[in-house]
């Protein structure tokens, strides 16, 4: 009979074995994607394992993660927990060989452990939230014992051909064929499912932009400085860096988000829907030119960007809560704000009161947020890190205090206090440039929120310190434009730049990492001219 083997080598056997462990991991995760479809994308076990490792990794480690793979480095680490899931999913396929139950047991195990990180999530706050990771697993553990149940030798039930004795390869590779075609279409379904938040698309795509109150000041035209491989003034926000701990974009509704705002000192609780916001029910719009900065970002790294918000000035809308700064009696001095997926970020009472304009923004530069930076509304605190500050979809808002509360990033080691320190980059020659002498056009850009730059220098080699040539100020919240024409002679030189911020500060020599509370130093760059 055609597709009948009478015996298979121990080699061979072994591989259909894992063959099977491998399909039942990709049935579990297929089936649990298509679940987590119906509870919440987030709810899916590659997510929530995920999630749980990002709240684990040690802060070294995550600093290096966003280092060396940037804003891939979500990416790198699923990529990361699918190929550990493979490697045990061949091995558990092995064990079923001979322990066909114990085999079945391990893939359910790692169910369990979905569905603990899945609840154990933050922003978890129900137990369905397991049922993605469990129903995947149960489905998982099913096929292996069934698919390995029909190799030969394997006991109980050994499949064997009417009136031959030998194995039915056909049928095994149709079954296990069958079984794939099966968790494709399962998987690709919840992709499919999951991708398309359509009331939240909707919502967004509804989003008209009024006219603020407050309009943000002219850009004077000599604060654009084009050069080639300088930074623009505004950065597009398909540019826009991104830093956070979501593996998955959440996908809010702007119809029914609301934010919710109440704690210590507050005499007046409010929920605030985004129509209160968008019709200025809750304070009059602005729109303000304001450079973000990440606390991961390394001397002359990539984790800052300019962009034109419009939003509400936040210091109105709590002031009308009730809100007192502490240096007027306010019991608060930490405002904490969660996000949708559980993140708090801690921000300074009077620094969101002092008079800078912090805002919850609806919009990055005249468009409506996009997702990614935190539609329907996020936070903006110029001049603060983005750690103490930037929260993105946000939902709540609690005044207390941070000797009574650490908010997400201080409990991994991170400073309570992460004021913007003043920074410059060199982004046009960069190392390891070969370039022709001559005039070259050294530039980049240079930051110190909430103080503004004064004054950009750039140091040739072990020379003197010559005065750059600062492009016009936009605001002393967001970045300006530098450029020094240099006069390139043959050989390798070392190009250095340093900033002075409003208040008379240079940005000091001394090397610190990101942790804990931002980077210091000057950036370098190395050219060779020829």
């Amino acid at each position: 009979m055609r597709g009948v083997t009478k015996k298979l080598s121990g080699r061979t056997r072994i591989s259909l074995g894992a063959l099977c462990g491998l399909l039942a991991g990709y049935a579990a995760l297929a089936v649990a994607e298509l679940v987590s479809a119906a509870v919440r994308p987030e709810a899916g076990p590659v997510t929530a394992v995920g999630g749980a490792a990002i709240d684990r990794t040690p802060v070294t480690l995550k600093d290096w993660a966003i280092r060396h793979f940037g804003t891939h480095d979500k990416l790198v680490l699923q990529i990361g927990i699918l190929a550990v899931l493979a490697v045990l999913a061949l091995l558990l396929g092995v064990l079923a060989l001979r322990h066909r139950r114990a085999g079945a047991g391990g893939v359910l195990a790692f169910g369990v452990v979905g569905a603990l990180a899945a609840t154990a999530r933050p922003d978890s706050h129900s137990a369905m939230d397991a049922l993605p990771s469990v129903l995947g697993a149960v489905a998982g553990a099913v096929l292996l014992y069934w698919l390995v149940g029909r190799l030969p030798g394997v006991r109980p039930s050994t499949r064997r051909v009417a009136g031959g004795g030998g194995w039915d390869r056909r049928a095994f590779m149709l079954a296990a064929t069958a079984a794939a075609a099966a968790s494709t279409a399962a998987g690709l379904l919840g992709r499919v499912l999951n991708s398309t938040s359509e009331r939240a698309d909707a919502s967004r795509a509804k989003v008209v932009l009024p006219r603020p109150a407050s309009p943000a000041a002219p850009v004077p035209k000599a604060a654009y400085l084009q050069l080639p491989g300088l930074s623009p003034l505004f950065t597009p926000n398909s540019d826009f860096y991104r830093v956070d701990t979501a593996l998955v974009v959440p996908k809010v509704d702007a119809t029914t988000w609301r934010l919710k705002i109440h704690g210590q000192g507050v005499t007046a609780p409010r929920t605030v829907t985004f129509d209160d916001l968008v019709q200025g029910r809750a304070g009059e719009l602005i729109e303000r030119d304001i450079t973000l900065a990440c606390v991961s970002n390394e001397v002359g790294g990539p984790y800052v960007g300019n962009a034109r918000w419009i939003g509400v000035r936040l210091a109105d809308l709590l002031k009308e809560c009730g809100v007192r700064p502490p240096s007027r009696g306010g019991p608060a001095d930490q405002l904490v704000a969660r996000s949708v997926d559980g993140v708090t970020i801690g921000s300074p009472v009077e620094a969101v009161l002092d008079g800078r304009d912090a805002m919850l923004a609806i919009g990055m530069n005249g468009r409506p947020l996009p997702f990614a930076h935190g539609f329907p509304v996020r936070m903006v605190v110029p001049g603060l890190y983005g750690y103490v500050s930037a929260c993105k979809w946000i939902e709540d808002i609690e005044l207390t205090t941070f000797a009574a509360y650490d908010a997400y990033w201080v409990q991994r080691s991170w400073s309570q206090q992460a004021p913007v320190k003043t920074q410059s980059r060199i982004d046009t020659p960069r190392t390891p440039a070969r370039l022709k002498r001559g005039t070259v056009m050294v530039a980049g850009v240079a930051w110190a929120q909430h103080r503004g730059i004064e004054r950009v220098e750039v140091r040739i080699d072990d020379g003197p310190w010559r005065r750059a040539d600062l492009a016009a100020e936009d605001s002393v919240d967001t970045w300006r434009l530098w450029s020094y024409p240099w006069q390139a002679t043959p050989g390798s030189h070392t190009l250095t730049v340093r900033a002075t911020d409003g208040t008379g500060a240079t940005q000091t020599e001394e090397r610190t990492p990101t942790v804990p509370n931002g980077a210091t130093g000057r950036h370098s760059v190395e050219v060779t001219v020829a």
